[in-house]
Parts: structure tokens; sequence; C-alpha cells
């Protein structure tokens, strides 16, 4: 996966918006193994992953296509999809090192 900023949370958070709640998690891990995927497709074809993009965590997030709006980050539904995708990264890292 290509370096993850404060954009790529956000835009992963939203697409959890979009999901009930009891699918988020597994949603937040499916976005980060996609982004994964993705980066090793473009790195082997040269060119985005037509699902899941160039290997950013936003863009597989945003290639769903359903995402809610932006929220502020005191909107507790929109934090705790936030927290979701934070420990979605967290556990990837813990699995490879």
């Amino acid at each position: 996966m290509r370096p993850v900023l404060h954009g790529d949370v956000r835009a992963a958070a939203r697409a959890l918006l979009s999901v009930p709640a009891c699918a988020r998690e597994g949603l937040a891990r499916r976005l980060v193994a996609q982004a994964e995927a993705a980066d090793r497709y473009r790195k082997r074809m040269g060119r985005a992953h037509p699902f899941w993009g160039n290997g950013t965590l936003m863009a597989a997030a945003l290639g769903r296509g359903a995402v809610a709006a932006d929220r502020r980050l005191d909107d507790v539904e929109f934090a705790d999809c936030f927290v979701a995708v934070l420990e979605a990264l967290k556990g990837r890292r813990r699995v490879e090192g």
C-alpha cells in the first residue's frame, strides 16, 4: 500500500459511514487489503487497478462509489469509523512486522 495520509483515513471513514455499523470493521479491513492489492497490481502492471485504484487507501475507499458526506471529527459516529480505519491499519502493521 502506498503511504497513508490523513485524507486516506478520512475517505475510508466516510466509506464506513455508508454501511451499517455491524459491517464497518470488516469493510475497514477489506479496504486496507484492497489498497495493498491495488498497489501490487500498479507495480506489476504499470497502471491503476480497475476497481481498487492506484494503491492508496483513498482510491480503494472512493472506488466503492457510495461514501457518506464528510463530517466533523467530533461527530461520535464518524470518530468511531475513523478509529475503525486506524485499527485496521494497526492490525496490518502487526501482521507485517
